[in-house]
């Protein structure tokens, strides 16, 4: 396939300030030095950056950056998805630069998600130091984490990112999450050429007002989940999700709703799979304990 983890994300903000305390105080990630064209820069390891906040009129999540293998997986890549009739942007040289990559180009999925592909990734020498006293973040060959989108036309969607960018299938479930009598949602959680369970999801649904679901960073224990889930009380910061443990990937953690109006999840204990024998699973429920969430607590509320 070529597509080896998510490297980066790219995020619009007119809160700069508001999502500066939420990284760094609340997620423990990093405050590097500013881009060369002012974008703020935060790291969860050895990488120049994982986060990219650009100055904006808005609140957007603005693209999940993919790494590749090499140029030529590039190329072809790009020549396929303008095949498929999406937009392709190369990167102009002082772009890619800014990114910390030596090539790279910008589309989009049917949904209008924006997505970025690049070669040629970059490291510094300068140690990374959490300010909360995170000892590190589970990356790696797994990359930062992953990206949760939203596909009004899930179809059309799931097509696109398997059969023309070439993500696999890790679990392709249906829920009913408002009762038996609502909506079945088709999800899709796809796995790139790492162990993580999925380096990209997405669920059937319109975009949210925000770009995204959710990103999800692995920690390295419980003890740095509990910790963050307790800076997260003392600052303020809303609980889009309870502690539970996931059927799927396996991840124990919680979710906070960050500054741009999409989730964080924060966990630990993620499965770890091959990707090449992965046999796609259809798991009937989202989670094997915990994660009462934000809106099924409301919905408790208003019935009582």
């Amino acid at each position: 396939m070529g597509v080896k983890a998510l490297g980066y994300v790219v995020i619009e903000t007119a809160q700069p300030e508001k999502w500066d305390e939420f990284l760094t105080q609340v997620a423990g990630v990093m405050r590097a030095d500013d881009a060369a064209d002012g974008a703020a820069q935060y790291r969860i390891d050895q990488r120049p950056f994982r986060f990219r906040l650009e100055a904006s009129t808005r609140e957007w999540f603005a693209a999940a950056g993919y790494e590749v293998a090499d140029l030529a997986t590039l190329n072809a890549l790009a020549s396929a998805i303008a095949a498929a009739g999406r937009p392709v942007e190369q990167m102009s040289p002082n772009m890619a630069a800014l990114r910390g990559v030596e090539h790279g180009f910008r589309t989009s999925d049917p949904a209008g998600n924006g997505l970025e592909f690049y070669c040629g990734d970059s490291v510094t020498d300068a140690p990374f130091v959490s300010p909360q006293g995170v000892s590190h973040f589970i990356t790696g060959e797994m990359g930062m984490g992953h990206a949760v989108l939203s596909a009004p036309d899930f179809d059309a969607t799931v097509a696109f990112y398997c059969d023309v960018i070439g993500f696999r299938p890790s679990d392709m479930p249906r829920f009913n999450l408002f009762g038996p009598d609502g909506p079945s949602m088709g999800f899709a959680f796809l796995h790139a050429d790492n162990g993580r369970h999925h380096s990209i999801a997405f669920g059937e649904g319109p975009v949210p007002p925000s770009g995204a679901v959710h990103i999800m960073l692995e920690y390295p224990d419980l003890i740095e989940v509990g910790k963050a889930h307790d800076r997260m009380k003392q600052l303020g910061y809303p609980e889009s999700a309870t502690l539970g443990r996931h059927y799927n990937d396996e991840t124990t953690g919680f979710y906070v709703q960050t500054p741009g109006g999409f989730d964080l999840e924060i966990g630990y204990d993620s499965l770890v799979i091959d990707p090449d024998a992965w046999v796609a699973t259809r798991h009937e429920g989202i989670s094997i304990w915990g994660h009462e969430w934000a809106w099924q607590k409301a919905m408790k509320e208003a019935q009582s």
